[in-house]
């Protein structure tokens, strides 16, 4: 299916160039090989954090506004509600919290407004180790409770993406697969998908400050500027509260729980 889906886009899609620039939305924007392939043949390839069918409804309205009423819109990449809550024992730095997690702790990472799209970019996340092996099967078996071979994705700081994949661009919507590069492949096993690919996120420090410095603690403590991000959930929707964060946290193997400013643990 993916060797038909790329073959088609160069029949088709590619003779239809007229420029660099390249915008992907619908259902088939989430094929990261297909979006890693664009990148290939476009300089700019810009796949909203919002791809699916929603995201098409937004983008229609924007399209309308901007030709009606000269309204120009950005794609905003957490564009849910934000939430207080203050709880027993507050966050002090996030070094404890990178610590915990290069120690094999398994972290809830709950912050401000949640994505907008489908993919967790770091405020509705569980954040793990990339470089344990083990990983992988322990989060599917005993937090997100789902089948063996369901991969995580990278999220890494986006001045370092290139020391470890083999891509030319910043992915920062989760929505492109690429290539891990051979001599990483052992440093990082616990994304690297059994293809040697990843479903990469890379990490700007103006987009979300927070989680880039989470990210950034990680890498002082080990030298690896990234983390295991997957959706903040358990055989449900991704979290949108705290209270459903808090849920979650107790019903699986999560070993911490981050909300906002305030850490909750076992």
């Amino acid at each position: 299916l993916q060797k038909f889906t790329i073959d088609k886009i160069k029949e088709f899609v590619y003779p239809l160039k007229s420029c660099d620039n390249l915008c992907i939305a619908g259902g088939v924007a989430y094929n990261g090989y297909m979006n890693e392939e664009f990148t290939k043949h476009y300089k700019n390839v810009f796949v909203p954090p919002a791809v699916g069918d929603e995201g098409q409804a937004i983008g229609v309205y924007q399209h309308a506004d901007y030709m009606i009423n000269y309204n120009v819109h950005k794609s905003e990449t957490f564009a849910g509600k934000e939430y207080d809550y203050a709880g027993d024992e507050k966050l002090t730095s996030y070094k404890e919290v990178a610590q915990a997690i290069a120690d094999g702790k398994i972290v809830g990472w709950f912050q401000g407004k949640s994505e907008s799209g489908n993919r967790a970019l770091g405020n509705r996340s569980i954040l793990a180790d990339p470089r344990n092996p083990n990983i992988k099967d322990i989060i599917n078996h005993t937090i997100k409770m789902r089948e063996d071979f369901r991969p995580f994705a990278p999220a890494v700081l986006e001045e370092h993406y290139k020391e470890y994949f083999d891509t030319n661009s910043p992915s920062p919507y989760m929505s492109r697969i690429c290539k891990v590069k051979p001599e990483m492949k052992s440093v990082i096993p616990g994304i690297t998908h059994v293809d040697g690919t990843a479903r990469i996120q890379t990490v700007n420090k103006n987009d979300n400050s927070k989680f880039y410095e989470i990210i950034r603690e990680f890498r002082e403590i080990t030298g690896v500027p990234m983390l295991l991000n997957t959706s903040f959930n358990c055989q449900e929707p991704i979290v949108e509260t705290p209270q459903h964060a808090l849920r979650t946290f107790k019903k699986t193997a999560l070993d911490m729980l981050i909300i906002n400013d305030w850490i909750i643990r076992k």
